[in-house]
């Protein structure tokens, strides 16, 4: 069954403003406001988009109508790089709001219990940005409390290459991604 988690109690953790830079009062707000069901998601796993520019109606259009994915996109947030969104503007997707699963990893059981978090980028030819990353670190964090624990853990983050299924290897998020800012984080 599902628990949402009343607003006072987010402000009580977070405060009403909070100090973010990136997640916004209407971010979080939509976060919290899903019914997100008690140990549901397991793992937070960062990908990259692998294009210069992007943005989730972008990448919806395209997965609904090239693709035909009737979900749209296959991330629950997308995380602008500048080009079509602003730098670490912080977007959720359809799959976050009816707490659907992801189609953003090579496994059917992963994308059940994986949230989904896409940097816009190509990071084999780039890094990604202050912006995205700071953005980044603010919508774990922010995710991490949200979704709660299982059996007293955190959900789990791990970049795409590390979760996927080994018999469909992946580089995303991409070698110029910072691996080691992420274990330093997460």
């Amino acid at each position: 069954m599902p628990t949402p988690t009343p607003q006072s109690v987010w402000s009580r953790i977070f405060g009403s403003g909070g100090n973010y830079r990136y997640l916004t009062n209407s971010v979080r707000r939509a976060i919290d406001h899903a019914s997100v069901t008690q140990g549901r998601w397991r793992y937070i796993v960062v990908h990259n988009s692998g294009t210069r520019q992007g943005s989730a109606s972008a990448f919806d259009h395209y997965n609904r109508n090239v693709r035909k994915m009737p979900n749209g996109h296959a991330y629950h947030f997308v995380i602008g790089n500048g080009t079509s969104t602003r730098e670490g503007a912080i977007e959720i997707g359809n799959r976050w709001y009816r707490q659907i699963q992801g189609g953003h990893v090579h496994s059917d059981y992963l994308n059940n219990i994986a949230i989904g978090i896409c940097l816009v980028g190509d990071f084999n030819n780039s890094h990604p940005g202050s912006g995205q990353l700071g953005a980044l670190k603010e919508l774990i964090d922010y995710l991490r409390h949200r979704v709660g624990t299982i059996h007293r853990q955190a959900a789990v983050v791990r970049a795409h290459r590390d979760i996927n299924p080994p018999q469909w290897p992946t580089d995303c998020p991409g070698n110029q991604f910072p691996y080691s800012w992420l274990q330093r984080n997460f």
